[in-house]
């Protein structure tokens, strides 16, 4: 008996706290006029709701003086995932600042993964983005060359603020950055000489104001400004350098090629006239064998035999008749 009137006094302590909690809550929302009656702050606690942050959000949505917010939406948004308190501080803000945001639209940009609260600040707040990023470790300036081959290094100052109507779907700070810096190595490109951009910097800010770089974004760029301008490099000059001497390289190598050909030719004219001679030794050889076959065989005689006997002539042929009478 002693364990069942324990039992039942914990039990009604408990309900009496419980109570108490929802009583408070209760109160609170009645005495702001959200219109929260008592029965649905214990139904939204069974639907794993909070009830505390859906009260906290129906009475800043009350005091704010704005339109009041179903309570079925907060519900909604929280059984999402959503975070109802930053929507409902984005709206309110939205608001005050004249910014146009209704509640449906905060929460399906909240579902989406955007900060709305942020994104209504930098509505209200342009924010400045450094391009190139400072995170970025490859650089920290953007480097563009003129037609004269010199090299200017920039950093570049991006006012935007959030353009709330493409914050769903639309691109984010990363394009930015890329759409600006591409768009001023251009207009450093499209200078004949580097000067002129280091006298005139707002010329390389007028040819990027006039791309409308922030079309399908989510931010709608306010002003571009040059930070930072300086001469770097005189790339021009290292190419026309890299390029003589690639030539050079080229002539180098055919001039090495003939004269490797050259030798080769030379090689092989002596191998030639190597090979003439041992063929002239070859045939000084053959001739006393092929004169003792022609002696052996016949066909040659010796100068005696070939020489025809002639008539001594007498050195006096006027005595001749003398020789006749004797």
């Amino acid at each position: 008996m002693y364990v069942v009137w324990s039992l039942a006094i914990a039990t009604a302590i408990g309900l009496v706290l419980v109570g108490y909690w929802y009583f408070q809550l209760w109160v609170q929302a009645y005495s702001t006029g959200t219109g929260i009656r008592f029965l649905d702050l214990v139904f939204m606690s069974l639907r794993q709701v909070n009830p505390r942050e859906i009260v906290e959000c129906k009475i800043m949505v009350s005091q704010s003086g704005m339109p009041p917010v179903e309570t079925r939406l907060l519900e909604a948004q929280y059984l999402a995932g959503g975070n109802i308190r930053r929507v409902t501080l984005a709206v309110i803000a939205a608001d005050r600042a004249g910014i146009p945001l209704d509640w449906d639209t905060a929460a399906a940009i909240d579902l989406a993964g955007r900060d709305i609260l942020e994104a209504v600040k930098t509505s209200v707040d342009p924010k400045v983005i450094v391009c190139p990023d400072p995170k970025d470790a490859r650089s920290d300036v953007l480097f563009g060359i003129a037609r004269d081959g010199i090299q200017l290094k920039v950093c570049v100052l991006v006012t935007v603020r959030t353009n709330i109507a493409q914050l769903v779907g639309g691109a984010t700070e990363a394009t930015i950055i890329a759409r600006v810096g591409q768009s001023v190595i251009s207009a450093i490109g499209n200078c004949e000489h580097y000067h002129e951009a280091l006298r005139d910097p707002m010329l390389i800010t007028r040819k990027v104001l006039s791309e409308k770089l922030d079309a399908n974004t989510a931010f709608a760029i306010v002003s571009i400004d040059i930070a930072e301008i300086e001469v770097g490099q005189n790339i021009g000059a290292r190419l026309q350098i890299d390029q003589a001497d690639a030539d050079y390289r080229v002539a180098l190598a055919f001039a090495e090629q003939r004269r490797a050909m050259a030798i080769a030719r030379h090689q092989e004219m002596r191998a030639k006239c190597s090979q003439s001679q041992v063929r002239v030794v070859l045939a000084e050889a053959a001739i006393p064998k092929s004169m003792a076959e022609a002696f052996r065989a016949g066909g040659v005689q010796s100068d005696q035999k070939r020489r025809k006997p002639q008539k001594v002539r007498s050195p006096f042929p006027h005595l001749k008749h003398l020789a006749a009478l004797a």
